[in-house]
């Protein structure tokens, strides 16, 4: 079984237009795919409705109709890492993500993802991961296996009931008192992808301490509050110490493609919880490591 059979598709209420066929419409409402590319796509199934029932290019246009169609990416780079299971039951999977793979399709990234690497090793379409972290951070990500049980592991999150650690290597703050809580205002900056500090009322929280000093680099464990996009990567540029290796900030970085070579110096260490479950304390720690001898 291919890892594109383990995709969920995408779903789509069709807007009002005056398209004459459904292969018009999905042409200008995706106006950055080919119209070969769908005929192709119609040609092998990838286009159904709601109930999974292929549909024909010609068929007419009908404002209102759920369409579910499956992304699809020519010439998707291959991410040259493989997924480490930790622990996995009936209801909850633990990975280790490694650097530079997606939790979940984005961009030009569909079946280059963990989720589907895991769907497909662990034969499980239901799988689908409870948070994320970013494509450049290795470590942690937790997955349900089974809806029956989803909503009580979703439920930890909101709560604020998993104590999640990172570790990261970045500059010296040698004039920073440690450990340091950094709050502040978080908002979405330029380009779109990016966050940013702004005046205003803290919505974000990390605490920040010291855990080896290198001449160059230190290595840090980052406990984050609150769960901001990217919050640490901004708290660490904000304070003088950028992560090192990252490419959005302080400054955004121009590069043609991934450098395998300089990973983001982000892991998601380690995760504790009570297990809704069964009561039981869950603790997993990545088995993952970040060299401060070649920062």
């Amino acid at each position: 079984m291919k890892a594109s059979d383990h995709i969920h598709p995408s779903h789509l209420q069709l807007p009002p237009g005056p398209w004459a066929t459904l292969l018009d419409g999905m042409c200008a409402r995706f106006p950055r795919i080919d119209r070969e590319v769908w005929i192709r796509r119609f040609a092998r199934g990838r286009v159904q409705d709601a109930n999974g029932q292929v549909l024909a290019t010609a068929l007419p246009y009908r404002a209102g109709m759920e369409v579910r169609y499956f992304r699809e990416v020519d010439d998707e780079p291959r991410i040259p890492f493989e997924v480490q299971i930790l622990f996995a039951d009936a209801d909850l999977v633990v990975a280790d993500k490694p650097h530079f793979l997606p939790v979940t399709p984005a961009g030009r990234f569909v079946t280059e993802t963990l989720l589907a690497r895991l769907r497909m090793q662990l034969d499980n379409p239901a799988l689908v991961p409870l948070h994320r972290i970013d494509r450049e951070t290795a470590g942690l990500v937790l997955f349900s296996a089974n809806p029956a049980t989803r909503a009580a592991y979703q439920s930890l999150f909101p709560q604020r009931a998993i104590d999640k650690t990172y570790e990261a290597i970045a500059p010296p703050l040698p004039a920073l008192p440690m450990p340091h809580v950094h709050r502040s205002q978080l908002r979405a900056g330029e380009p779109f992808f990016r966050m940013c500090e702004a005046d205003g009322a803290p919505n974000s929280e990390t605490r920040i301490e010291v855990i080896e000093r290198g001449s160059q680099s230190w290595r840090y464990r980052l406990q984050p509050v609150t769960g901001r996009k990217h919050q640490l990567r901004v708290h660490m540029a904000a304070l003088g110490a950028p992560i090192l290796d990252d490419s959005l900030y302080p400054a955004l970085a121009v590069q043609a493609a991934d450098d395998f070579s300089r990973p983001l110096q982000l892991l998601a260490k380690a995760l504790h919880f009570i297990d809704p479950l069964n009561r039981m304390p869950r603790v997993f720690e990545s088995r993952q490591w970040l060299s401060l001898a070649q920062a």
